[in-house]
């Protein structure tokens, strides 16, 4: 008996309805990225090991997905590290390549390989799949699509606001209203740090802290704690948890807490800008508000940070994301070369509009006409009249036998197709088509040259 196939978990198959919707996403945000200026570039589904490890943080680099190396692939490793069991010198020795966790490492990569060839300031987008070895559940699977737009060679605060901007366009195009870009420094979470006392262990505090809308306050100081972070350093960011009020308050508040940190400083001040134009320019479907205990654990993050957070009516996290990241080349050897970049999620953004009914009825129809296959001479007559409707962009097909009548209105029905074309014997005779129109239950008749007619009364 053959076995029963599966699929891997945390990934999924899509159906015809499912990738229609999809695509209907992604045109929205492929569309905006063009819009702004943005042209596309592919990388590789996998990459060297050693350009993604050490790039995302100890806890992101045990998320990536290794590939076993072809072959022999014992053959050159080291008997000792393997008697020692040693999971560190083993893995490079047995995987030479792993599965791409994001696209902004292999953009970075792009740059590097590439800068002879492409005009900085550079703005790329990207639509291509990842692959994350975490624990799937409702919006997180380990092969996801991600929507990347990235601009690099430029420094200032001018391309934040356009990131802003092309995230509030592609909401409002999508009829996605109420979501919420937040926003903080990494500085201001460096000088946070610096002033509690805990400069040395910037990463552990920003890995943990940006788990708090997941798991708590009292979770995440255990985390500080165990990672080392003095009791007294945890109390003295208490005021980071409990900082409240209007956007300007907590402006005031982070100038007074970072009044002895330069960085820190320096992050308000551009978060101030920021925040103060946005407001200027006004947004349509979102809104922007200062979040500062937003941290995205990522290591290469330097500067502004954004999340974007679903409607409140829906109960999902973070639809997207990104920022800074002043000097990611530089770990390929391209330096001083300043980049910040955005990301949808493009599953987790389905489901929200799934839910909250916003996908158009007419992405899940694939055809607008159908014709009923009579017999071989009739279904001659039939295709003609299916390739002049294509002509015009009107999706029409034939069956493709003549099997029983009701078995084809059958068809059509599950299709949900709304005009079905019968040209049998009495049609062929009388040089004319007959279309039934399958929402109203009527019928009406053309001339075959005629069929123009019939694909006008179709076109908006």
């Amino acid at each position: 008996m053959a076995q029963k196939p599966s699929i891997p978990k945390g990934t999924r198959d899509f159906s015809p309805q499912e990738v229609a919707r999809r695509n209907y996403i992604t045109g929205a945000i492929r569309e905006q990225f063009e819009r702004f200026g943005f042209q596309p570039i592919e990388t590789p589904s996998f990459e060297n090991y050693d350009t993604l490890m050490g790039k995302y943080g100890e806890e992101g680099d045990r998320l990536i997905f290794k590939i076993l190396n072809s072959g022999d692939y014992l053959k050159k490793v080291d008997e000792s590290a393997w008697s020692e069991k040693d999971v560190v010198r083993l893995t490079p020795q047995l995987s030479e390549k792993a599965l791409r966790y994001d696209l902004t490492v292999p953009f970075a990569r792009y740059v590097v390989m590439h800068q002879n060839e492409i005009e900085f300031p550079f703005k790329r987008y990207q639509i291509q799949p990842v692959w994350r070895a975490d624990r799937p559940q409702r919006g997180r699977f380990r092969e996801f699509y991600q929507c990347d737009a990235d601009v690099v060679g430029a420094p200032g605060i001018v391309q934040e606001l356009e990131f802003i901007q092309l995230y509030d366009r592609v909401f409002a195009s999508l009829g996605l209203e109420g979501v919420t870009i937040k926003l903080n420094h990494r500085k201001v979470l460096s000088g946070i740090a610096e002033v509690i006392g805990a400069g040395d262990r910037l990463t552990d505090f920003t890995v943990a802290l940006d788990k708090l809308d997941k798991i708590g306050r009292d979770k995440v100081e255990a985390e500080m704690a165990q990672k080392g972070i003095s009791p007294d350093s945890i109390r003295r960011a208490a005021p980071l948890f409990e900082m409240q009020g209007s956007t300007s308050e907590q402006l005031g508040a982070l100038k007074k807490l970072l009044a002895g940190s330069a960085a820190g400083r320096e992050g308000v001040g551009e978060l101030e800008e920021i925040l103060a134009q946005t407001e200027a320019l006004g947004l349509r479907a979102a809104t922007c508000q200062l979040d500062v205990t937003l941290a995205r654990g990522l290591n290469y993050y330097t500067g502004t940070i954004f999340e974007v957070a679903a409607p409140e009516a829906v109960n999902m996290g973070s639809i997207g994301g990104g920022g800074r990241y002043d000097d990611l080349t530089g770990i390929f050897g391209l330096n001083d070369v300043s980049g910040v970049g955005i990301s949808f999620g493009l599953d987790r953004i389905y489901l929200v509009m799934e839910e909250l009914g916003l996908f158009p009825e007419t992405l899940d129809r694939a055809l607008d006409v159908f014709c009923i296959n009579f017999g071989e001479e009739e279904a001659r007559e039939a295709l003609k009249l299916v390739m002049r409707l294509r002509s015009r962009g009107i999706r029409a097909d034939l069956y493709p036998n003549d099997t029983k009548v009701g078995k084809q209105f059958k068809y059509a029905d599950k299709r949900e197709v709304p005009y079905v074309v019968l040209i049998g014997d009495e049609e062929l005779r009388a040089g004319q088509f007959t279309v039934r129109d399958m929402r109203k239950g009527e019928q009406r008749s053309y001339p075959l040259e005629a069929w123009s007619d019939f694909a006008d009364s179709l076109e908006p």
